[in-house]
């Protein structure tokens, strides 16, 4: 975004900010970064509100109706304050992002973090149920061809590792994969995108791209984010202990979709990380978390090969794939290992 489409847009969140508040601003923040779409406000009467202007204001009116029908049956998310043109308003779900916090602690308190993140996800998709959202909302990654392309990914991850098996069977997976648009889904659960306010009360934001699907994919994008410090293994203990058994599946068979998924989640971010470093070089792991940025750290990339290896192996239908994923860790933690010594 150019320096002057910036200020405009500044100014038309302030205006819309003091016509909707009635009270002057008196402050602006980025947390997130100069080039995201949210802004924080400081007003007058000593409120704060978030102020979204995306370039495409029907995410932000689909972002504003979500937030009001799922407000009204949990607490897990921003409150939506209010919409003003292309502006929506929405409180201040915390200043301690969860990428963040869950690297500075470790043992029980880490393993705490992990399950309120769960909870919480868990909990919106029963709110969800509460509501007729399901009658409005787009359907996500509904159609063949979007099957194809997230499936027939697995090119990149022949290319990274010497050959996939001949016992692979795109077609299974994509049968697999098809069909499921009964649960609403955040998308782009991320840790980056959950807060932690002082009372400690940890919430889900950035709600644009949400819609209907299966709804593990919620817990694959935590999982499969690279920076999720996490081992697999015990992820898998945290969602047996949060599940809702009214989301309309047998536990086994969740956890089984939930494998397949992730299984091709992985790829989609391990191409996202490669094609960044060759683009912008390795970054820092601070900056990555700071920025809520992809995972262009080869430690982040060993993470999640390791993830990838072992929802792999969890379902016969990727179980082939597994030994790639360990050959693309050895390849990423040869570089890591390099650039410590270098």
């Amino acid at each position: 975004m150019s320096s002057s489409s910036k200020t405009e847009a500044r100014e038309t969140i302030i205006a819309a900010a003091e016509k909707h508040f009635g009270s002057k601003v008196t402050g602006i923040d980025a947390p997130g970064g100069e080039g995201r779409a949210s802004l924080l406000l400081s007003l007058a009467d000593g409120r704060e509100t978030f102020a979204t202007l995306r370039p495409n204001f029907r995410r932000t009116h689909l972002e504003a109706f979500v937030l009001s029908e799922l407000g009204q049956h949990c607490d897990d998310l921003p409150q939506c304050l209010g919409v003003v043109g292309e502006v929506m308003f929405q409180s201040n779900v915390g200043d301690r992002r969860l990428n963040i916090e869950i690297a500075k602690v470790g043992g029980a308190k880490r393993q705490a973090l992990a399950e309120d993140a769960v909870a919480a996800i868990f909990r919106i998709h029963r709110a969800a149920r509460q509501t007729k959202m399901h009658e409005m909302l787009p359907h996500l990654g509904a159609t063949p061809l979007w099957i194809d392309n997230f499936v027939g990914a697995i090119k990149f991850l022949d290319e990274m590792s010497g050959g996939i098996s001949s016992q692979f069977d795109q077609n299974a997976v994509a049968e697999r994969l098809s069909g499921h648009a009964g649960q609403f889904v955040k998308w782009d659960c991320r840790s980056g995108n959950a807060a932690i306010d002082p009372e400690n009360r940890l919430r889900w934001f950035d709600f644009e791209y949400c819609g209907m699907r299966h709804g593990a994919e919620d817990l694959a994008w935590l999982i499969g984010d690279e920076a999720w410090p996490l081992r697999p293994d015990r992820m898998v203990d945290v969602i047996i202990d949060a599940y809702d058994p009214t989301c309309g599946y047998a536990i086994e068979d969740y956890l089984d979709y939930l494998s397949v998924y992730l299984t091709f989640h992985v790829v989609q971010r391990l191409k996202l990380i490669t094609k960044e470093a060759q683009k912008r070089g390795w970054l820092s792991k601070t900056r990555i978390r700071k920025y809520d940025d992809a995972g262009v750290h080869p430690d982040f990339a060993v993470q999640i090969c390791r993830v990838g290896a072992y929802y792999a192996a969890q379902s016969p239908l990727t179980a082939c794939l597994a030994p790639n994923f360990e050959a693309a860790e050895r390849g990423f933690a040869g570089v890591a290992s390099t650039l410590k010594s270098a």
